[in-house]
């Protein structure tokens, strides 16, 4: 049996190989998914009078295809036009979803950025140890999200989802400057990790939509697309820190395994 299969080689990036089952993405019993549209699975359609109508279809989005690829529950969060500061102000509690799982993906800043305009911030915005000091800015709202989830759970797996480029050269420039932010921000929490979307995933230009979307959201084939890549970068991560996964049975559980030092943040 080649075991390099489950190491990642040398001068590999997170999507040059993608597996069916998604690989150790299936490692997880439960997560959490905090996103807009895109983790929602909306569709449109239009009526009568060519009214353009949204529609959050759970079933079909990118968190179920991962659970029924992986057999991990999802339990999904998101809905269509949610931003980070509507998330954290107003629909978790109003919907009960500050739960406990044992990782998190949170995918937004469509919405916040383009749609209401948000200031990006940066990193710097964020302060873990006191997030009411977090600006009114998009990844000051991240950071308060974050500290939120590991003030529930401490050893919490936290994925970012930075935006996906969209052949736009002004646009583009703006997600990759802010995905180079949510790298930083990763460094300030303990366990928490990027999936860089913005450089390492496909742009979601005219050409990849015109397979992949159907009007300006994924038709069926794109979110399971979006699944395969989010779940498949989710297994490079855990391939290149794969210490950081020993004890992941163990999250909330008040277990330790002596031969596994602790990772105190990255």
């Amino acid at each position: 049996m080649n075991l390099d299969l489950f190491t990642v080689a040398p001068g590999e990036k997170p999507l040059d190989n993608l597996k069916a089952a998604c690989g150790f993405a299936g490692i997880f019993k439960e997560i959490g998914i905090i996103g807009d549209s895109l983790s929602s699975g909306e569709f449109e359609s239009q009526d009568e009078e060519g009214n353009t109508l949204y529609h959050d279809m759970y079933e079909y989005s990118w968190p179920a295809v991962l659970e029924r690829l992986t057999g991990t529950v999802y339990r999904n969060y998101s809905r269509g036009g949610m931003t980070a500061k509507e998330y954290l102000e107003s629909w978790a509690d109003q919907n009960g979803f500050w739960q406990w799982n044992q990782a998190y993906i949170i995918a937004l800043g469509n919405n916040d950025i383009f749609g209401a305009n948000q200031p990006a911030g940066s990193a710097a915005d964020i302060h873990p140890e006191d997030p009411a000091a977090n600006p009114d800015t998009f990844l000051g709202d991240m950071g308060r999200i974050v500290s939120r989830l590991k003030a529930m759970e401490k050893d919490a797996r936290i994925f970012l989802v930075s935006m996906q480029r969209r052949g736009e050269e002004q646009a583009d420039a703006t997600i990759c400057a802010i995905a180079d932010e949510m790298k930083k921000m990763c460094g300030l929490f303990s366990y928490t990790y990027l999936i860089d979307m913005a450089h390492d995933g496909p742009a979601y230009d005219e050409e990849m939509r015109k397979t992949f979307a159907m009007g300006g959201h994924p038709n069926a084939m794109g979110y399971y697309v979006y699944a395969m890549m989010i779940g498949n970068y989710m297994d490079y991560i855990i391939r290149e820190n794969p210490k950081d996964f020993f004890e992941v049975p163990f999250i909330g559980k008040g277990l330790k395994n002596k031969d596994i030092a602790c990772n105190p943040g990255q």
